[in-house]
């Protein structure tokens, strides 16, 4: 009798938990979501995630908490959220530089936020004003002109040295702990380039502090409509874009994962939110955790490859 009564407690207890599971999902989240941006504030992935919390804080009806741990390209604030428990309550703002073919595996990829193409940008004191312009300087000044990044194995830096390999030029790369620190830089004239998140360094081209020589996508974009492409501007067949992303820990079950995911999508669709982000230089992008692994694959291969054939130093 009681064995018969131990195993209806325990049939019983179990029972009693799956309506739990099934409540926190539904209920979730209970609690405030803390988003590691791995770069200082005021770079690309800070500036879109504190544009989107206002919208996320009124859907999820819980506070979102930014906070900036830069360092080693992206990579210290990523190790914190790989580490952290797979509940949900602790994600990842990513870019090319943060999540890599190195760390991929440590992350559930929730929902991909924006996919733009960056700026060619330079200091107007380098007297120059369009993409071919800028090559003859080089190959004139080989390993002088100096372009900023986000840091090495960006999409910041990659770009650049996309741009390099593909006009025959040499470029010294000066990585940075974040964009924001760069842009510090090639305003006071320390560096001369940059190939730059729009939201970064729009305000700055708008008031003409700096100059936008192209951009870096295939076709031109609906944030960017009056900047060429570096492809129709002299260099055919260039393109690079930058992309950020949410991502939660590994161990993350796919529902909770799947619940973030609709959550940014109900809030990247909204009008005012996409008018903020254009107006900054960003397109905003959609799509489920599946198609943003797919598209995680295809960059990651794209610069796997240009990192091996160009024999390129990244963290």
């Amino acid at each position: 009798m009681r064995q018969y009564l131990v195993s209806a407690i325990f049939l019983f207890g179990l029972l009693g938990c799956l309506p739990a599971q099934a409540q926190s999902i539904d209920s979730f989240p209970v609690k405030p979501i803390k988003v590691i941006v791995p770069f200082p504030p005021g770079g690309g992935a800070d500036t879109l995630i504190r544009l989107m919390a206002p919208s996320l804080t009124e859907l999820w009806k819980q506070s979102l908490i930014i906070e900036n741990r830069p360092g080693a390209s992206g990579a210290i604030g990523a190790e914190i959220v790989a580490q952290s428990s797979g509940d949900g309550y602790t994600l990842l703002m990513g870019s090319t530089a943060a999540v890599t073919d190195r760390n991929i595996a440590q992350f559930s990829p929730v929902a991909l936020v924006s996919a733009s193409p960056y700026i060619v940008t330079v200091n107007p004191g380098l007297n120059i004003n369009s993409i071919k312009a800028l090559v003859a300087f080089a190959k004139a000044n080989p390993g002088k002109v100096r372009f900023g990044s986000s840091g090495a194995g960006s999409a910041s830096h990659l770009s650049g040295e996309l741009f390099a390999s593909m006009a025959g030029i040499e470029l010294l790369h000066i990585p940075y702990k974040g964009t924001g620190q760069a842009l510090t830089d090639l305003l006071a004239g320390h560096i001369d380039l940059m190939f730059a998140p729009a939201q970064t360094v729009m305000p700055q081209i708008e008031t003409g502090k700096l100059l936008a020589l192209g951009q870096t996508g295939a076709k031109r974009s609906e944030a960017l409509p009056n900047i060429p492409t570096v492809s129709e501007s002299g260099l055919p067949g260039y393109s690079a874009v930058g992309w950020f992303g949410l991502f939660a820990p590994a161990s993350t079950p796919k529902a909770i994962v799947q619940k973030l995911n609709q959550g940014v999508a109900v809030t990247l669709s909204q009008e005012k939110l996409r008018k903020a982000m254009l107006e900054r230089g960003s397109d905003p992008a959609s799509g489920s955790a599946d198609d943003f692994v797919s598209f995680l694959r295809l960059d990651q291969a794209k610069w796997g490859k240009l990192i091996k054939d160009n024999r390129i130093a990244v963290q």
